[in-house]
């Protein structure tokens, strides 16, 4: 009979990445960090910042949401009470594996979540709405670990904190860097990375919402590409 541990390690967990952007207009570059080779995941492999959404992550209030259109893209095929658990979880992530910070300076109220505390402490509350919904993949079957993981991008601009200081970063993710988007393909990158990386090289320069968001499907019964375009606002 399989464990309940097994079980719960073959279910699909939804994630949030960030895809942190500088110099768009002259050298692009994009934040990269190294998995440890021990790691379940993706071991060794060069990735963005990102990981699993928290039960925790429902309750955290945010500065600003994200932009309409994101959420409803979002909520495509996805459970429409998702949208503001995965934005909070790229922030959250994004802080704890780079020590970045995405945010608008202001003061907690009330208990701060565990996970939270040493954000709350550079005196910034979440801030959404710099996010943009631009990629969404699920792990095909058959991994130790599967996904449904939403990428977003990010101007480093929109960061309240130094975009070269990682001393607040876990130890999650090694060799921290920002990498031109010329050389990133010399990387040890997953294949999904490598889709995502031409999604941003493609519009790199444009600061608009893409047209749709690409969503590389794979479950039990299909695997396919669409897009996503999210439902007309009050429809």
């Amino acid at each position: 009979m399989t464990r309940p541990t097994e079980v719960d390690k073959s279910a699909v967990r939804n994630a949030a990445t960030v895809i942190v952007l500088r110099d768009r207009y002259d050298t692009p570059r994009i934040l990269m960090g190294q998995r440890g080779a021990k790691a379940a995941f993706m071991p060794n492999k060069f990735v963005f910042p990102g990981g699993a959404v928290d039960a925790g992550d429902a309750q955290v209030p945010l500065a600003a949401p994200l932009s309409d259109l994101c959420a409803t893209r979002l909520t495509e095929d996805a459970d429409p009470a998702l949208a503001h658990a995965i934005a909070v979880a790229a922030i959250r992530e994004l802080w704890e594996e780079t020590g970045l910070v995405l945010g608008t300076p202001g003061a907690w109220t009330g208990d701060v979540p565990a996970d939270w505390t040493t954000f709350a402490g550079t005196d910034h509350l979440p801030n959404a709405a710099p996010l943009q919904f631009v990629f969404r993949a699920l792990t095909p079957p058959g991994r130790p670990r599967r996904f449904d993981a939403r990428f977003f991008l990010v101007d480093a601009d929109d960061l309240s904190s130094d975009p070269d200081d990682f001393s607040a970063a876990s130890d999650e993710l090694s060799h921290l860097q920002w990498v031109a988007l010329s050389d990133a393909r010399s990387f040890d990158m997953p294949f999904i990375t490598e889709v995502v990386m031409s999604e941003v090289q493609a519009r790199a320069r444009d600061t608009a919402p893409p047209d749709s968001v690409p969503y590389f499907k794979n479950n039990d019964e299909e695997s396919l590409f669409k897009r996503l375009r999210g439902r007309p606002m009050g429809g």
